[in-house]
């Protein structure tokens, strides 16, 4: 995020953040894990490929047994991308969606025709807890959350999340309606979220590294 806690200008079109630097960060990050996630925002919004850049790591993982790539992971009341979208086609990667009945039957017979593992909850919004579960069931027990502010306070509002990592940028982007970490409706004084610093780390280029675990 920006210094003023933004993850993307009012135009919301994904716009750098990243240093050089923080991108082999991220890199090594996913290629640590067993799946990572993106909401709907991102999905629809970015199109983000969500596979692991550096050639190294992915063999890496191949040596330890794992796929090249992490499970790509996509959830949202109405999934609404084309086949020809990143999320989709860049890989090898296997490709997992969690819906609702929003999203037309005719979409969700033509995701799973090319491979896509699609859950369809029947009801109006991804149960995230019920989502979590599956994914445990499904091989994940370590996912990386990539998503935007609306999908990222909602796991952390259910006590889905263990820890939030944070590269804090030296740049503003300003904007009332700018996307932050955590958007959604919000919370109460007394119901706040509290965290436990356990980790700093300041770099050359300005930028800032936070670690917090979720007491």
């Amino acid at each position: 995020m920006t210094a003023d806690g933004k993850i993307d200008t009012f135009e919301r079109k994904g716009s750098l953040i990243s240093s050089a630097k923080d991108k082999a960060r991220v890199d090594e990050l996913r290629a640590s894990v067993d799946g990572i996630l993106v909401g709907g925002k991102t999905l629809s919004g970015e199109a983000p490929k969500l596979t692991v850049k550096n050639e190294a790591l992915r063999q890496d993982r191949i040596k330890q047994g794992r796929s090249e790539n992490p499970i790509k992971i996509g959830v949202a009341s109405n999934i609404n991308i084309s086949l020809g979208s990143d999320f989709i086609k860049v890989g090898p990667a296997r490709v997992v969606i969690f819906t609702t009945p929003q999203t037309s039957i005719s979409q969700i017979e033509q995701f799973r025709a090319h491979g896509v593992e699609v859950f369809v909850e029947n009801s109006a919004q991804v149960d995230l807890t019920n989502m979590m579960h599956t994914l445990k069931k499904i091989g994940v027990d370590s996912l990386m959350v990539e998503g935007g502010g609306t999908i990222n306070f909602e796991l952390m509002r259910l006590g889905l999340v263990d820890e939030l990592m944070i590269y804090i940028a030296p740049m503003i982007f300003g904007g009332a309606h700018s996307p932050t970490v955590a958007d959604g409706f919000g919370l109460i004084r007394e119901h706040v979220l509290s965290l436990k610093l356990s980790h700093v780390e300041q770099w050359e280029d300005g930028g800032v590294i936070l670690r917090y675990k979720f007491l």
